[in-house]
């Protein structure tokens, strides 16, 4: 079984109440080979609600919205929820969102709102690579 990104398949959690349908991530899914996830909702934050950006200033990773909130902890939150339940389903692979400051693998937003891209993870996607759940962007597992 392998997590994926709930927006990929549909599901209208984006930050701006949208999604990023992916008819490959969907028919994963739909053939019981994957089960959707949104760390943003398990966190607690609304949907929609504020594009946020991760920030990093003397080593610390904070995660801000465009309106300056600090929403890191239920950034962190929402990792957690995800590792808790891939740990208690066995979990050993998640396609995620590309650029989300929660699910963005290898490239994110770099924190100033102006959609440059800088190299890091986002917050889920780091825990679970850090937790050795192989993480891949949908691209990259579908190559």
């Amino acid at each position: 079984m392998i997590f994926v990104s709930g927006c990929l398949v549909g599901i209208n959690c984006k930050y701006d109440g949208g999604n990023n349908y992916d008819e490959r991530i969907f028919n994963l899914v739909k053939e019981g080979k994957a089960i959707p996830i949104c760390p943003e909702q398990l966190g607690g934050l609304k949907t929609p609600r504020n594009p946020a950006e991760i920030q990093e200033k003397d080593g610390l990773r904070k995660v801000v919205t465009c309106e300056d909130e600090d929403v890191t902890n239920e950034y962190i939150r929402g990792a957690e929820e995800v590792l808790k339940l891939a740990k208690e389903l066995d979990i050993k692979e998640a396609i995620l969102q590309p650029r989300s400051p929660s699910c963005g693998k290898g490239l994110i937003y770099d924190g100033t709102f102006s959609k440059k891209k800088i190299d890091g993870n986002g917050m889920t996607a780091d825990l679970l690579i850090k937790n050795g759940i192989d993480v891949y962007m949908p691209d990259e597992y579908f190559k």
